[in-house]
Order: structure tokens, then C-alpha cells, then sequence
């Protein structure tokens, strides 16, 4: 927080690092309660994510919680599959 603080474009710099490692940012916010940020991203699989959050994870600057979304519909599509 004392860098964004100090230089509140650092948070659209590390955006860009992020989406050179082949996430794309779909929508960011920034958000009151036990979050700061909440980051809506796109990425080819999981494991890219994960390796996002290591390399975000390790400068010691963030603490990333990661949470897969699952359309809806392929949520149901899926339960009909093993019923």
C-alpha cells in the first residue's frame, strides 16, 4: 500500500506485467472491506494463474487469494454429466 500510495500508477505498471505472462486483465477494482483489489482475469489455464500469483506472491508486496469462476451453465452442464 505505501508504494501505491507514493506512486498510484504502480498498479496499472504491474497489469501490464501480468498480461506479458499471458493473462489477460478483463476488469479490475478496487474495493472496500477485507480485499483491496479485485482483478477479473482470463488465462489460457491454471497453472499460468498460479504462476502469476508465485511471481506476484513472492515480492512480499501482495497476498493474492485466487478463486476459478465457472460459467453457470457449464456448472450445471457438468452435475447433469455425473447424475
Amino acid at each position: 500500500m505505501e508504494t501505491i500510495n507514493k506512486n498510484p500508477s504502480r498498479v496499472l505498471e504491474v497489469n501490464k506485467e501480468v498480461e506479458a505472462m499471458g493473462v489477460k486483465i478483463i476488469d479490475q477494482y478496487a474495493v472496500l472491506g477485507p480485499y483491496d483489489f479485485v482483478t477479473i482475469v482470463e488465462a489460457p489455464d491454471d497453472i499460468t494463474v498460479a504462476r502469476v500469483s508465485v511471481m506476484l506472491g513472492s515480492r512480499g508486496t501482495v497476498k493474492i487469494t485466487t478463486l476459478r469462476a465457472i460459467p453457470t451453465q457449464e456448472f450445471v452442464s457438468g452435475l447433469r454429466k455425473t447424475s
